[in-house]
């Protein structure tokens, strides 16, 4: 579980048009653009927003990439529930959104390895600064807005505790035992090459 810089990421079914500002603008604007493996269109990444990158070997969670997906949405739709807010999800699209479909809260791209081995994953708006939204079309999705949980509650929740509820409700749908981190052993498991790999569409 990370937060990223303002940085915007282009999977593998990114198009150009739908990056609505020159790279050399938003270098100076202080966004790096990241060009990644996964799934999907483009995104954008910033503090405040809960990026999750689970690392499974699918086989060993049914084999099927499509209930792998479903699975992530249902861990962060639970999420929302536990805040009162009802997270959804739309047909033909991939992530969570809000408000009968108007709003996403939460974007999903992932790649699967030849060996089935599962990398990038999802990123859930916390309270990040949406205006970073308007610099791109998000996930090549026109006419449905980006919103965050800290918007649709009207305050910012704790991103500790959603943290901690993400990683329950992960452990459940997988059926995952989760293992405390003796202090230092976290650290040491996000090498600089890591935290600059990237998630999301």
């Amino acid at each position: 579980l990370v937060e990223h810089p303002p940085t915007i990421t282009l999977g593998s079914k990114a198009h150009p048009d739908h990056l609505l500002v020159p790279v050399e603008q938003l270098a100076m604007q202080g966004v790096t653009v990241v060009r990644c493996d996964r799934g999907g269109g483009v995104t954008y990444h910033a503090p405040g927003q809960l990026v999750a990158y689970p690392i499974f070997k699918l086989s060993q969670h049914g084999g099927d990439i499509g209930k792998y997906l479903r699975g992530l949405e249902e861990s962060v739709i639970r999420v929302l529930s536990d805040y009162g807010l009802t997270g959804e999800r739309v047909d033909g699209l991939t992530g969570v959104w809000v408000r009968n479909g108007a709003a996403k809260i939460c974007a999903i791209g992932i790649k699967v390895s030849a060996g089935g081995v599962t990398t990038h994953g999802l990123a859930l708006n916390v309270n990040p600064d949406l205006r970073g939204f308007d610099l791109i079309v998000p996930c090549g999705v026109r006419g449905r807005s980006v919103t965050s949980m800290a918007v649709e509650l009207g305050e910012a929740p704790a991103m500790g505790a959603v943290s901690e509820r993400l990683i329950d409700h992960l452990s459940t749908i997988f059926a995952l035992a989760p293992v405390a981190a003796v202090a230092g052993e976290r650290e040491a498991l996000f090498t600089a090459e890591t935290r600059s790999t990237l998630t999301d569409g």
